[in-house]
């Protein structure tokens, strides 16, 4: 017999609207892929790796160069100050570093506080690792953390929860209350956090992201992961990495152990050369992105989307509640591939219980072309509806 877990799980939202857009030859703002943002230094970095380094196993904590630039990075920005020897793991993916973390953390019957919405790749690994996912939503238009809602969802059983800062879909940016407030549970309870803080560098205008890891009271319980796909739009690279306590990190490398092993050395340093980068690229990034939110916004409005700015990641959410009187995120998903030739995804996917139905999501981390061509497309639509 078949694990039932994943023998129910259907193909995720965002591979049902890939298809679909290539079907139709609609443009795909859904799934949260980068255009035109890779570094011409990393390339020609894995480039040279693979012409001169080695093409054998490199050590499974990763490779020193990479975890001292991690270690480097963290500090440099972040206010952390990891060890780079016995605190930093290299991973295939932050999705990698997710499971490695899930599995080696937890127990059987053990209970997962996961904020929604939220990446579709951890309530099927926390119940394959034999956990219970409690989810606890943040809902629109504000998104603000649900203080009460969250420390009722804690009993006896709760072993971890899950905060992914900032957050995608929606694009939020904890407050150093939210924060504090999750801390404060974590001690009081005896919490591991897992800390999903991939988009660390994409935050725009004057929003800062603040590191559960970099809290003094609740280091020793955090999980820290990170993402080279994300920080240089190289997302196929699959390079990811954790920070946590030695104690914590011995058992999830004995996870990532058994799980890959090791992540292909030539990416790996060719990462360490980009989380070495100045200040100016991680700077330049962050412009470039809000230069592309704000172009994408302006043209949504006009097209007669509701839409507030997104304070960081590459998405725009817009409340769709004026567009569709039959309230259904998914079916109007599909509806404007079909008629608009432009492809969101709906955010109800990010809840387990499709409860939040009246916004759909917009990658615009694209070219301006690319999306001049899709607000065109959607200004055609709405006129069609008018």
């Amino acid at each position: 017999m078949v694990n039932p877990v994943f023998a129910a799980s259907g193909i995720s939202v965002f591979e049902i609207m890939s298809r679909l857009a290539a079907e139709t030859g609609a443009i795909n703002l859904g799934q949260g892929f980068p255009e035109g943002l890779e570094p011409q230094e990393l390339i020609a970095a894995a480039t040279d790796a693979l012409h001169n380094g080695s093409h054998q196993y490199p050590p499974m904590l990763g490779l020193p160069a990479l975890r001292k630039a991690v270690a480097d990075n963290a500090r440099r920005f972040f206010n952390i100050d990891p060890d780079w020897e016995t605190e930093i793991l290299v991973t295939s993916g932050a999705t990698e570093a997710l499971a490695d973390s899930f599995f080696a953390l937890m127990n059987s019957g053990d209970e997962v506080i996961v904020l929604e919405p939220a990446y579709d790749s951890y309530s099927p690994v926390i119940r394959r690792a034999g956990g219970m996912v409690v989810p606890v939503r943040l809902a629109p238009p504000h998104w603000e953390l649900p203080l009460q809602a969250l420390s009722d969802a804690i009993t006896p059983r709760t072993r971890m929860i899950v905060v992914n800062n900032p957050m995608n879909p929606i694009g939020k940016v904890f407050t150093r209350e939210e924060l504090n407030f999750i801390a404060e549970l974590a001690v009081k309870h005896n919490l591991f956090i897992i800390a999903d803080e991939v988009y660390e560098h994409l935050t725009f205008d004057d929003n800062k992201h603040i590191s559960l890891f970099s809290l003094p009271e609740i280091r020793d319980r955090v999980v820290r992961i990170g993402s080279a796909g994300k920080s240089f739009s190289l997302t196929g690279w699959k390079v990811g990495y954790i920070i946590a306590d030695a104690q914590l990190l011995k058992v999830i490398s004995r996870v990532h152990q058994y799980m890959t092993f090791t992540t292909p050395p030539a990416l790996q340093a060719a990462v360490a050369v980009g989380l070495n980068l100045p200040d100016s690229y991680f700077t330049g990034l962050r412009e470039e992105l809000a230069k592309r939110r704000d172009y994408l916004d302006a043209g949504l409005r006009e097209a007669g989307f509701n839409i507030a700015s997104a304070p960081a990641t590459y998405f725009a959410v817009a409340d769709i509640s004026d567009l569709d009187k039959d309230g259904d995120d998914l079916a109007f998903s599909q509806r404007l591939t079909r008629e608009a030739g432009v492809t969101p995804v709906p955010v109800s996917s990010f809840y387990s219980e499709r409860n939040i139905t009246s916004h759909v999501r917009f990658c615009f981390a694209k070219k301006l072309d690319t999306l001049e061509t899709a607000i065109n497309r959607l200004r055609d639509w709405r006129e069609k509806q008018s």
